[in-house]
């Protein structure tokens, strides 16, 4: 059965964008994606947890100055590296955004922005970014090189595999493995390994759930998707991949040391998952967006349940 209801737009007229820039810059923010900050949220918080965890290697605290620091560089790369992936996968996807009801309204599939301006910003934004990495530790730098070749690659695996979400899920969470680095000068260690592994099994949940808006427009378009492959199977494949994650990052605080409050925020956190599913509709929308964006007070669960959890 296909969704009933309207899809929600993927911008909104009448934001921040509309009321505070000029016109002519209004395109290349959509483009950015600054109208719609959750999936540069959901970029940050591996870094950030990876930080977190690699504090308990380094007898820093969580709030000293170092990390502090380290948490905002973190920051305004997930923004500026967000925008440029956006960038990049609206250039590969201009003519599958077209004939999408959600995504025709985006600057390069509307003809707002052309795709040599598109591929100027990627330009500029690469270059902010690559300045932003070099600020950290040489071995940040080598892990998150390592990383590029997947996030040019990964428009394409929806033309490919009914799996695009498990690619963004590799891609997506390569910062639980740069926190590491980036405080303790190694390269990264079990317990941030199990956290890329636990945020991978959480990119396949919440990424599900985002594709189940453009069921109708994928099939039509002919892109493929895990909310095709899944249909009505959806929640218990969210309970399998989110009790996966949660049981990874277990395994990860207990590799850090992590006092009991770690674990009781994460069961905190296990009841954020378990709201999802339970008032997940497959067939609505506007339901599946807001469950999406609900993955930002998530990630603040987690971050606080690392912090809460620091040994001594």
């Amino acid at each position: 059965m296909e969704p009933t209801t309207s899809r929600p737009a993927d911008a909104v007229p009448g934001g921040w964008v509309d009321r505070s820039l000029p016109a002519r810059l209004r395109p290349w923010a959509r483009l950015m994606r600054l109208d719609r900050p959750v999936g540069a949220w959901l970029l940050l918080w591996p870094c950030w947890w990876s930080t977190m965890l690699a504090v308990t290697d380094t007898g820093l605290r969580p709030w000293s100055p170092e990390i502090l620091l380290i948490l905002l560089a973190f920051g305004a790369g997930a923004l500026v590296m967000r925008g440029a992936g956006c960038a990049v996968n609206d250039i590969w996807d201009r003519d599958i955004d077209a004939r999408v009801a959600r995504t025709a309204g985006r600057p390069i599939a509307s003809g707002a922005i052309g795709v040599p301006g598109a591929v100027a910003l990627v330009i500029v934004l690469g270059l902010i970014g690559l300045a932003i990495l070099l600020s950290f530790t040489p071995r940040t730098v080598i892990v998150a090189v390592l990383s590029l070749p997947l996030v040019v690659l990964y428009p394409l695996a929806k033309r490919v595999t009914h799996w695009p979400q498990a690619v963004l899920g590799i891609v997506f969470n390569w910062g639980a493995l740069l926190g590491w680095p980036a405080v303790t000068g190694q390269y990264p260690g079990w317990p941030a390994l199990l956290l890329y592994l636990g945020c991978f099994c959480w990119t396949l949940g919440y990424d599900t759930i985002y594709a189940h808006m453009d069921r109708a427009d994928d099939t039509t378009a002919g892109v493929k998707s895990s909310a095709l492959a899944l249909g009505a199977g959806t929640k218990p494949f969210l309970c399998a991949v989110y009790g996966g994650a949660l049981a990874l990052w277990s395994f990860a605080g207990v590799l850090c040391d992590l006092e009991p409050l770690f674990y009781a925020g994460l069961a905190l956190a296990g009841v954020h998952f378990t709201w999802q599913i339970a008032r997940l509709d497959i067939n609505d929308p506007a339901t599946c967006l807001r469950l999406f964006r609900s993955n930002i007070r998530f990630g603040w669960i987690v971050f606080a349940a690392i912090i809460a959890g620091q040994p001594g």
